[in-house]
């Protein structure tokens, strides 16, 4: 390849890059619970100036170990509180997949082109940019599993004894990172994939010999925080152990229960828009794992942890992000391979797809628009028809990219990586007012936030509601009404009896509250559902759809 090729693809992934991950991040609102969850956690953190417990709303968070809020409390260091901040984070941990996708690919095939291409589509996959440009912990952890694969390759692969070293303690220093981002999960998820192909190349008494090296650097990372906040909270690690490993993943109980199959669909439409690659990269990973081993590395890669999490009673769509990096790895090899012998038939089956995907979300936007006469509830209202045909444009320029690509199949594969480019930067705009009423809280927040600030005490009876009004005012003090949620654990502990007050009693409470100053309590409704009439007059009331605001001046 050309030195003026390689400076052209640089440039293009670099731009579409930009468009796609960085330049839609401000424009959109921060959705609950996951975002505002994670930016206020952050700032609290920041605020506190504590980097080794977790709180949220001031109580104590044990969901999640720590090195994830690390990114976005460096992210928000750099950019303030903004959404592109509470982003951020997810971004850069999933550009440095796709460095790390690139690198790989180029070590297994010497061919920069391919590498390019993995990395072009690894980066436009939909679930790999959803996740990757949404403040959840899933990026980062892929980041770790990645380069912990990468790692492996070389682990398995490099003779001499320094460099055996070296990569065996990337290896410990990745699962460490990982540890230390989402729990057990990510030291048992390099083992599962790679267990097949220690069987099959035999390579037991190398992983006997040097594994102990990965799992001293693993302990030597992470032991001074473990240390840190064992001795800080004590009941971290039970609380972290048996409730958010056991329970979520294994018992009857479990949260975001699913069958065994879900995540077929997940992997299928995650896949766009280069679905038409994936049965064949699949195939070719299986039938040519003899004669080509480094296939049947990123077929176990692929496959194992997407087994694991299938067995796994709770599942969410996020948990499967690392299983993309190896399979953009085995689409761009087969993409070589199709190109190289002239049989282009899964590229024309490719771009097909991509435009039946396109057409039929447009027709179906189109549905639920209201536009046309059908005895369908509308999602969106009249007033809200421009968002509508936002919606309908980023599907149909879906479709547009797709059937470009068809037209010269050899030289215009790479348009269907524009297929999703439309929708990544207008997305935030064709969001009806239906759904950001039910997660989308800051409009109705900001309309009202002379009235939150002014208050002495807020309270509300939804967690993402909750950590949205914290984010919006920049306090950690807001009260839980009713309902504990996800903030049970942290509400249990004595010191914590203050932030909760239940609906028995919160008329009396009122009535002491109203003695230091105003009061608001913000709800979200059931849909159709109307503010209870056993809550205490408010002095000033404001609902919007399914969210109100109840204001209670401070007692003379």
């Amino acid at each position: 390849m050309s030195k003026t090729i390689k400076g052209v693809w640089s440039t293009l992934i670099l731009v579409f890059f930009a468009l796609v991950y960085l330049v839609p991040l401000n424009s959109r609102l921060l959705w609950q619970p996951d975002e505002t969850r994670y930016a206020e956690i952050s700032r609290e953190m920041l605020q506190r100036g504590d980097w080794v417990v977790p709180h949220l709303l001031g109580l104590r968070y044990f969901e999640k170990p720590v090195a994830g809020y690390w990114f976005n409390n460096i992210s928000q260091m750099i950019f303030g509180d903004s959404n592109f901040a509470v982003r951020f984070g997810s971004v850069f941990s999933t550009l440095l997949s796709a460095i790390l996708v690139f690198w790989l690919a180029h070590l297994m095939w010497r061919n920069r082109q391919t590498a390019y291409t993995a990395a072009l589509i690894y980066l436009s996959m939909t679930l790999v940019f959803s996740i990757g440009t949404y403040s959840v912990l899933d990026p980062m952890i892929t980041l770790w599993m990645t380069t912990a694969m990468v790692a492996t390759w070389f682990c398995l692969r490099v003779s001499p004894t320094p460099q055996k070293a070296i990569s065996w303690i990337a290896l410990g220093l990745a699962c460490g990172m990982g540890f230390m981002t989402k729990g057990f999960l990510a030291l048992a998820l390099p083992v599962i994939a790679v267990l097949p192909i220690i069987w099959r190349e035999k390579r037991f008494k190398t992983l006997l010999g040097w594994g102990p090296l990965a799992i001293v650097s693993a302990a030597a990372l992470s032991l001074p925080w473990v240390l840190a906040i064992a001795h800080r909270e004590p009941d971290f690690w039970n609380y972290f152990f048996w409730v958010e490993h056991i329970q979520r993943f294994a018992e009857a109980d479990a949260q975001h229960k699913a069958p065994f199959w879900y995540y077929l669909p997940v992997l299928f439409l995650g896949a766009l828009p280069w679905l038409g690659l994936l049965p064949g990269a699949l195939r070719a990973g299986w039938t040519k794992r003899v004669v080509r081993p480094e296939l049947f590395f990123l077929l176990s890669w692929a496959i194992m942890p997407l087994i694991f999490f299938s067995i796994a009673k709770g599942k969410l769509p996020t948990y499967i992000l690392p299983c993309f990096a190896p399979v953009a790895l085995l689409m761009a090899d087969h993409l070589n391979q199709i190109c190289q012998s002239g049989k282009l038939r899964t590229l024309k089956a490719n771009g097909v797809i991509n435009i039946t995907f396109g057409l039929l979300m447009a027709a179906a936007v189109l549905v639920i628009s209201g536009i046309l006469p059908f005895h369908i509830k509308a999602v969106f209202s009249r007033s809200e028809l421009p968002h509508a045909l936002i919606g309908i444009l980023c599907f149909a320029v879906w479709a547009l990219a797709g059937a470009i690509s068809l037209t010269d199949l050899t030289k215009r594969w790479y348009w269907a990586a524009l297929c999703p480019l439309v929708l990544a930067l207008l997305v935030g705009q064709a969001v009806p007012k239906k759904v950001m009423d039910s997660k989308q809280p800051q409009p109705f927040l900001t309309q009202n936030m002379a009235l939150l600030k002014d208050s002495r005490y807020v309270l509300t009876d939804n967690v993402g509601v909750a950590t949205a009004i914290a984010w919006a005012l920049k306090r950690s003090d807001i009260l839980m009404f009713d309902e504990k949620g996800e903030l049970q654990y942290g509400l249990s502990y004595p010191d914590a009896r203050n932030n909760f007050v239940d609906a028995a009693h919160f008329s009396q409470w009122l009535q002491q509250a109203r003695q230091e100053g105003n009061v608001s309590l913000v709800l979200r409704l059931d849909r159709n559902a109307a503010v209870k009439s056993s809550l205490p007059p408010a002095d000033q009331k404001v609902q919007v759809d399914r969210q109100a605001l109840l204001f209670y001046k401070k007692l003379p």
